[in-house]
């Protein structure tokens, strides 16, 4: 039956039978991407950056069939439920991203994808960004072709096409002006908070070295405590921790550091945020646009929520004390709740953004925002990225990078083409702290489950009033239903200042 000839409503069953098939090609596409990252051989590389390049344009020329056209304009006739209407809305949102975009461009730069992020790996280990320079310009090439695709598609800037495929209906206008909000009184927090704690006693702290299975088994019981489903998931190691997957089959990955075990166990907490997402999401639209995360901001505010909000918390902390004191065989003041406290709750001027503190980390983020939109208008030369980089975190954190390393090349993100994301950790973070203020009002049983290594009752809140929504609603909608109120910087200026200066 031609797509011309189907009732409306078998048009829409169509659509979704269609969106199922594309959604397990990439759900395929993830499970190799894992693997690259971890287990797979350093020789495979051209052959996975074959198979991935076939799974990605597969999955673009299903959704640039000329059919759907048909088949999403009939569809809008039919007598559609309110779930069904939103995914019909992420159905056509998702075939305008692709249709702009041609299948020799989406393969072409799946291949200098694969290619460049295999490089980095390299490069960051060797501190070598001339080696990268090459495979890197090819990734940007790539990338700014792809965004003035879109651009012309969408109606929007180059930039803003790329950030509306992480942050759907996101606008680099509306950032910068919550980034403004938060530069007017983030650097005067921070000399504040860093003089109240440089008056205050240093508490002895454990010392290294910190086995990495030890640390494995630490972070395998937080996970549980966190409601993580090992029968649906697991762990590994990776150079850049990372979680990827699908609901049923959600994969983690971390670094451990022997000189301190708590920058690799929240490095965990941080991913296992993202896990019970994705886990949470509504199980009958799992495999429909639907069903899918909504956007990254909101994808960062659950790992932020975990990592920063709950398990930095002096509930959580108490409880955590206890279980590193009885796998590391600890003892002393060293081990105590308060030294912990004093340790996950420490501000300082990081070199890097993944073990930033909360207080300085979105200092890290409007750093690759501005460096990232600088280098998509053609305005950064990538031989010019190393130097502008290590100028940007002297000027907005005051250190300077000593290497490459631990400058441009800390981030995965930029070699992989993942332009426009990093702005989402920061609204992330503010829409954490709103919806963990939220989530502690409306259910104080939350600080108590927390001291108690049980972290169900956050979590059952979460996800009725995120997780459960899937992609229904847009962002800021989520927040305000949940919340009250639309995002709100001020909130996370109250949680940073009752943290560090209140107590």
């Amino acid at each position: 039956m031609s797509p011309t000839s189907k009732t409306p409503r078998d048009a829409y069953r169509d659509l979704e039978r269609r969106f199922e098939r594309m959604n397990l090609v990439r759900d395929a596409a993830t499970v190799l991407e894992w693997d690259a990252a971890t287990f797979m051989p350093d020789g495979g590389a051209d052959a996975r950056a074959d198979q991935l390049a076939t799974l990605r344009v597969l999955r673009h020329e299903l959704l640039t069939d000329a059919a759907l056209e048909d088949l999403l304009g009939r569809a809008g006739d039919a007598d559609l439920d309110a779930w069904e209407r939103a995914n019909l809305h992420e159905m056509r949102r998702e075939r305008l991203h692709a249709t702009a975009v041609p299948s020799s461009l989406v393969e072409a730069r799946s291949q200098a994808l694969s290619a460049c992020e295999m490089r980095w790996r390299t490069a960051r280990k060797d501190d070598d960004f001339a080696g990268l320079l090459s495979s890197f310009e090819e990734v940007l090439k790539l990338t700014r072709e792809v965004a003035a695709a879109k651009s012309a598609s969408l109606g929007v800037s180059p930039y803003d096409a790329l950030l509306d495929e992480w942050e759907p209906g996101g606008r680099a206008a509306d950032i910068d002006v919550v980034f403004a909000s938060i530069e007017g009184f983030l650097p005067s927090l921070v000399e504040r908070v860093l003089e109240r704690q440089a008056s205050r006693p240093s508490l002895a702290q454990p010392v290294g070295p910190f086995a990495p299975e030890r640390q494995r088994a630490l972070a395998d019981r937080v996970m549980r405590a966190l409601g993580f489903d090992f029968a649906h998931g697991r762990l590994d190691v990776s150079a850049h921790p990372f979680c990827i997957g699908v609901p049923d089959d959600v994969r983690i990955t971390t670094r451990w550091d022997e000189a301190d075990f708590a920058n690799g166990l929240f490095g965990v907490i941080h991913e296992t945020g993202h896990a019970l997402y994705e886990r949470g999401l509504p199980v009958r639209w799992r495999k429909q646009p639907v069903g899918q995360a909504r956007g990254m901001s909101t994808h960062e505010s659950q790992s932020l929520l975990f990592e920063m909000q709950a398990s930095r918390s002096p509930e959580f902390v108490g409880w955590l004390a206890g279980v590193a004191r009885e796998i590391f065989g600890g003892s002393g003041a060293a081990w105590s709740a308060e030294a912990l406290l004093q340790r996950v709750q420490r501000v300082e001027r990081s070199l890097i953004r993944i073990d930033a503190d909360e207080v300085t980390y979105p200092l890290h983020v409007v750093l690759r925002y501005r460096l990232e939109r600088a280098m998509i208008a053609g305005d950064l030369p990538l031989r010019d990225l190393p130097g502008a980089f290590a100028d940007g975190m002297e000027r907005l954190l005051g250190v300077r990078p000593p290497n490459h390393r631990d400058g441009s090349l800390q981030d995965i993100h930029w070699p992989s083409g993942t332009f426009g994301y990093f702005p989402t950790y920061t609204l992330g973070a503010l829409t954490a702290a709103q919806l963990f203020a939220a989530a502690v009002q409306q259910a104080p049983a939350i600080p108590a489950g927390l001291a108690a290594g049980d972290a169900r009752p956050l979590t059952a809140w979460l996800v009725e009033h995120v997780h459960a929504l899937g992609a229904s609603i847009a962002p800021g909608e989520i927040v305000s239903r949940a919340t009250g109120e639309p995002l709100n910087p001020e909130v996370f200026r109250r949680h940073l200042e009752h943290r560090y200066l209140s107590t």
